[in-house]
């Protein structure tokens, strides 16, 4: 089973995109097996992360804004990929830092989720982006 989620950004952030995913598990008429979750692009990053308090997730944006700025900062003057921008090139380390894909085991015909946790798009630009999510079901 395949299928691909899409996920509208509005500049750097995470973006929960859990109800989604659960949604189509379960309509997929798998009791058990395993859940596979790629994004399809070099300057973002998926996370299962806390979905409770949404100060998680905006002090994981500021911390990573800081471990990697923008290319206008001289910390970063020796970066050379800079033409698309100065946050693109941070948003390349950014995605090599953290995971591009997920697994999740599924029982019942659910994502095994923690109570607190949501599946998320991390987008690592500036500018709004239509990112697109491949999802593999297997048993």
């Amino acid at each position: 089973m395949q299928t691909s989620f899409s996920v509208h950004t509005n500049g750097q952030g995470l973006y929960e995109f859990t109800r989604q995913v659960t949604a189509w598990v379960s309509g997929q008429g798998i009791d058990t097996g395993l859940l596979t979750l790629f994004v399809r692009h070099t300057s973002c990053s998926l996370l299962i992360q806390e979905n409770a308090d949404p100060e998680v997730q905006t002090d994981l944006r500021n911390f990573f804004h800081r471990l990697v700025p923008p290319t206008t900062d001289p910390a970063m003057s020796y970066l050379t990929h800079t033409y698309e921008g100065p946050d693109d090139m941070p948003a390349h380390i950014k995605a090599a830092m953290m995971p591009v894909s997920l697994s999740i085991p599924v029982t019942g015909g659910r994502p095994v989720l923690g109570t607190w946790q949501g599946i998320y798009l991390f987008e690592h630009r500036n500018a709004p982006h239509l990112r697109q999510v491949a999802a593999y079901l297997g048993r």
